[in-house]
């Protein structure tokens, strides 16, 4: 059995992980702690505070006590508004205070971009414009090229996690770049686990979402394999172990 940790800010897309845990098909857990969310916004300064190292380290203890092997801090723009050397000291931080290996998932979007071997990439965020800006920036620091950048001018992840599949395949169609190789769906409270094989048909390119590349973020910090079709393009590659 191989256990992995996520901290999720406050509850909106949460159930993701257990439909996932379920399409994974093999033995892995993933065990989900919350975090305190503090002010529900897609707002720099609101944002900052939520993705704070004592709001991290606040929920590392339950993790070490499921027996996690690694931890990804289940949020994009908790991590990515900090900058590219921000977020990386926010996740050598977290390794530090949990003890094991650690990622955020702004990281895992640029490890699961560079797994794919695309270069090219269209963002449909939730976001404000200028939190969806904060997310390009920092995948440009990562060496892609993004082509188009749609955001939707939604400040709470509560709002998020009422969306259904609709709402979620016009984003996609509306965010597409006819030129981008894949396209990045980057909030956690979005709900997409089910219907990753849906989008990937309707663009006909690999769809990257936030809840699908966490979990294959921490499968690649305990350098585990897994073939799971259901869970889109993504899930039929060996994820690459990271030196």
């Amino acid at each position: 059995m191989t256990a992995l940790g996520f901290l999720y800010p406050g509850h909106s897309a949460e159930d993701d992980y257990p439909r996932i845990e379920q399409l994974l098909g093999s033995d892995i857990r993933l065990d989900v702690v919350h975090t305190d969310i503090g002010e529900d916004a897609h707002r720099v300064d609101a944002l900052l505070r939520m993705g704070a190292a004592e709001r991290l380290s606040a929920g590392v203890e339950s993790l070490r006590l499921t027996g996690a092997e690694a931890v990804v801090w289940a949020c994009t723009s908790g991590s990515f508004v900090y900058g590219w050397e921000g977020a990386h000291e926010q996740v050598r931080s977290l390794a530090r205070t949990a003890g094991m290996p650690a990622s955020s998932t702004s990281f895992a979007f640029v490890h699961a971009v560079r797994e794919l071997g695309v270069r090219r990439v269209a963002v449909g965020a939730t976001y404000p414009d200028d939190v969806a800006d904060l997310f390009a920036e920092f995948l440009r620091a990562a060496g892609a090229e993004v082509l188009s950048v749609r955001g939707s001018g939604i400040i709470t992840a509560a709002e998020v996690g009422t969306w259904g599949e609709d709402e979620v395949l016009a984003l996609a169609r509306e965010a597409d770049h006819e030129d981008a190789d894949a396209l990045l769906l980057p909030d956690t409270a979005l709900h997409t686990a089910s219907c990753l094989p849906t989008l990937e048909k309707e663009l006909s390119k690999p769809v990257l979402t936030a809840n699908q590349v966490t979990v294959w973020e921490a499968l690649r910090l305990t350098a585990r394999r897994v073939n799971a079709p259901a869970l889109g393009t993504l899930f039929t590659k060996e994820p690459l172990v990271q030196a």
